[in-house]
């Protein structure tokens, strides 16, 4: 493991997602905790988009936007608001230049799927609807987001292209979770790393489904068809459970004729770019938001 981050691990609150309450409290103390950005350089704006229920936004708009991407938090499926991702979210939007519409999803087990699917559609179609409003050109909206957000991300390019719905031309997938079936080498033999372990992704897949059986818009890994799909960027983290079925789904993307772009990052575990201080968090996000940037623009 890369040592700057190696260091940090004693830091990180147990990872259990059996008792949401805490875990949201403990992920909220992680966020805020992080050393904010600085948003001199954004317009901000809270809204709600018309939906059944509606659904909150947050809306980050830089200096001449190009494109924008609807943006989703991770969080196993149970954490995260759209104060958790605000930090995250700020800087992708300096990054990239890219209007950010972060989502405030509803959130499992209280909700389960596919209600985070259903907020983040009808957000991705309400941006289309009113790209003129929002001052984005309706054919270069990305969606994307971290670990469990990726999941959506991906469930969301899937159904688009399923039911004819707006064009989406990229998706990025940071540490996508994509698999409820754990049958990969990675999920199987990294039990117990930092943050994300196998009782905990075991715990968000429950959280989540209930005794409902997983479709591809669960778990995008059960898609037999990934024809047609945007271009993708796929972020892994070595030590990561999630890695192998990432490192799969970006091959099957390959082979059904997307354009792809897969970086697995050695010395790194899952979430572990939240530790700013280090070199390779860094250069992680430098190059997340890089790709965001010709991914919207192309």
């Amino acid at each position: 493991m890369d040592p700057e981050l190696e260091a940090f691990v004693p830091l990180f609150p147990k990872a259990d997602l059996n008792d949401p309450a805490t875990a949201r409290k403990d992920l909220a103390e992680l966020a805020g905790a992080a050393p904010p950005p600085d948003f001199m350089e954004l317009e901000i704006e809270d809204r709600t988009v018309p939906a059944h229920p509606d659904v909150p936004v947050r809306i980050y708009r830089p200096r001449q936007a190009q494109g924008a991407v609807v943006w989703l938090h991770g969080g196993g499926f149970v954490m995260g608001d759209l104060n958790t991702e605000h930090p995250w979210a700020a800087r992708v939007a300096m990054g990239s230049g890219a209007v950010v519409i972060s989502v405030g999803y509803r959130v499992a087990p209280e909700h389960r799927f596919p209600a985070a699917l259903d907020d983040t559609y009808a957000v991705l179609t309400w941006a289309a609807e009113h790209a003129a409003e929002l001052g984005i050109d309706p054919e270069r909206i990305a969606v994307g987001g971290h670990s469990a957000g990726a999941c959506i991300a991906a469930a969301v390019a899937l159904r688009a292209r399923d039911q004819q719905g707006p064009t989406i031309c990229f998706q990025l997938l940071n540490q996508p979770g994509l698999d409820d079936r754990q049958e990969t080498w990675s999920a199987r033999h990294f039990t117990d790393t930092p943050w994300m372990t196998r009782d905990k992704v075991t715990a968000a897949w429950r959280h989540y489904l209930g005794s409902a059986p997983a479709t591809p818009y669960a778990a995008p890994a059960r898609a037999t068809d990934l024809s047609g799909l945007p271009p993708a960027y796929i972020a892994t983290a070595e030590f990561c459970p999630n890695r192998d079925e990432a490192v799969d789904y970006a091959l099957r993307l390959l082979q059904a004729g997307a354009s792809v772009e897969l970086h697995q990052w050695s010395g790194t575990f899952h979430g572990s770019q939240a530790i700013l201080s280090a070199e390779v968090s860094q250069r992680q996000m430098a190059e997340l938001t890089a790709v965001l940037r010709r991914g919207v623009a192309e």
